[in-house]
């Protein structure tokens, strides 16, 4: 059983990018397309390849789809793991005791470090697990279909129920992209009270957020990204800095635009930039005024 947990105090944002484009195989009927699976992809732990200790586990038998399960079985009251990826950004994560928590490889194929470390007192840790990982190869699309720690859903999620009403109801694949925006935007409204005290060690929890139908800008990314992802669109739960700010945004996959890297809005005769969190707290041109061309949205992770 997933354990719901929290994580570090963010003041954070949703975007994405996009431009008009006419329908191509990844923009077949929904409704059709959603009759070649039965369940969302769900990330496993087979244990074929696990390194550990008393005190963690970290099963690596599912790297080419760009995640780690980590366990943490130590005494302390809480964790963290930190991923090194191949350019040297690191990775950290928080754990819980008894946490299996699902860990994409956001740097592809390459060399990773991993270290789990348990709290010691204040904010001081211990390292207890260490481990060298060799990927040889990682798919490029599944770690941005999986469900992970930052936005996790299974076939019993709310959110998962949701994205097959709204797919139901979409033309398209873009359709569907714009339709889950618009829903987020207009049925989830911005906790204020709850940005100005963020939870010590918060983590979105997208059926949460459905549940309340309010939450702090991380809620809204971590919505969006699973609404998308349990629907089989490839996206980037990415985290970032706009100006001074800092943000998070969305960027997603579709076979005839590839990667669409900021906002998505159509005013009726192009595509604009515009960003969910904000637009459903504020005025379309305010929004705009906001975000402007997007040179400001500079990529610090991506999950």
């Amino acid at each position: 059983m997933r354990i719901l947990r929290r994580f570090g105090a963010l003041f954070l944002a949703v975007s994405l990018a996009s431009f008009f484009c006419g329908c191509g195989k990844n923009q077949s009927d929904p409704a059709a397309r959603r009759n070649t699976w039965t369940t969302v992809l769900a990330p496993e732990a087979p244990g074929q390849v696990v390194y550990g200790n008393s005190y963690s586990t970290i099963d690596a038998s599912n790297t080419r789809d760009g995640y780690l399960q980590v366990s943490y079985t130590g005494s302390a009251q809480k964790a963290k793991v930190q991923i090194t990826v191949p350019d040297g950004a690191v990775y950290t994560y928080t754990l819980l005791p008894g946490d299996q928590e699902i860990l994409p490889l956001a740097g592809g194929a390459g060399h990773y470090s991993i270290s789990v470390l348990e709290n010691a007192y204040d904010n001081m840790y211990a390292l207890v697990l260490s481990q060298e990982l060799d990927v040889e190869q990682v798919d490029p699309f599944t770690p941005y279909l999986y469900p992970n720690q930052l936005s996790w859903f299974d076939d019993q999620s709310a959110v998962t129920s949701l994205g097959v009403e709204i797919s139901s109801q979409s033309s398209s694949d873009m359709d569907y992209v714009t339709q889950v925006y618009r829903y987020v935007t207009q049925n989830i409204s911005y906790d204020v009270d709850m940005a100005q005290d963020p939870p010590v060690g918060y983590i979105p929890s997208p059926d949460a957020t459905l549940a309340s139908g309010k939450g702090i800008c991380y809620d809204y990314a971590s919505l969006m990204t699973a609404l998308l992802r349990s629907q089989r669109i490839p996206t980037k739960l990415v985290v970032g800095y706009s100006g001074q700010q800092y943000h998070a945004w969305i960027s997603v996959y579709l076979e005839e635009t590839g990667w669409m890297d900021k906002t998505i809005y159509f005013d009726g005769n192009s595509w604009v930039l515009v960003d969910p969190t904000l637009g459903a707290t504020n005025k379309s041109s305010d929004v705009k005024r906001y975000v402007g061309d997007g040179s400001n949205y500079l990529v610090k992770y991506q999950y």
